[in-house]
């Protein structure tokens, strides 16, 4: 049976992603960002589901899905709603959460997981929400990004 959680969901090459944290953190900002970059190196991406996504534990692996009445839009904050290119569903692999990166939070702890708590989760990692180009960054964090891969960290 699917959950609703809050987040953002989008696939970069192979690799199934989302985008978690609380509102206004920068998720759909960094997913427009990680969609077009990816599209400019000349890599598949596409939206999933912005702000509300459901997903279903099927065989180990957890697949995305958008809500019906929010498929292919994405909210600009401070600008609107946009339409982005989706594709209905994907597997998702990692976790990635925003964040105001300074000095007591530069290095996060290994090793964590997203949804805490929950017997089914992904590797959760950490990006600063002011990379002007967190594609790159994915790169350098995930093993073989934009194919699927593993956390460097």
């Amino acid at each position: 049976m699917p959950r609703l959680f809050h987040g953002t969901a989008l696939v970069i090459g192979t690799v199934g992603l989302i985008l978690v944290g609380p509102s206004g953190s920068g998720k759909s900002s960094i997913a427009v960002r990680l969609i077009t970059e990816a599209r400019r190196s000349g890599h598949f991406s596409a939206l999933i589901a912005d702000d509300q996504v459901f997903i279903e534990w099927v065989n180990g692996r957890a697949i995305a899905t958008a809500p019906e009445t929010i498929k292919g839009m994405i909210e600009l904050y401070g600008s609107g709603i946009g339409k982005m290119p989706t594709i209905d569903r994907a597997i998702l692999q990692f976790a990635l959460q925003p964040v105001a990166a300074d000095s007591a939070n530069r290095i996060p702890e290994d090793g964590q997981r997203w949804p805490p708590g929950d017997t089914d989760t992904l590797p959760l990692a950490f990006i600063d929400r002011a990379v002007t180009d967190p594609f790159h960054w994915l790169t350098v964090l995930i093993s073989g990004f934009p194919i699927a891969g593993t956390f460097q960290l």
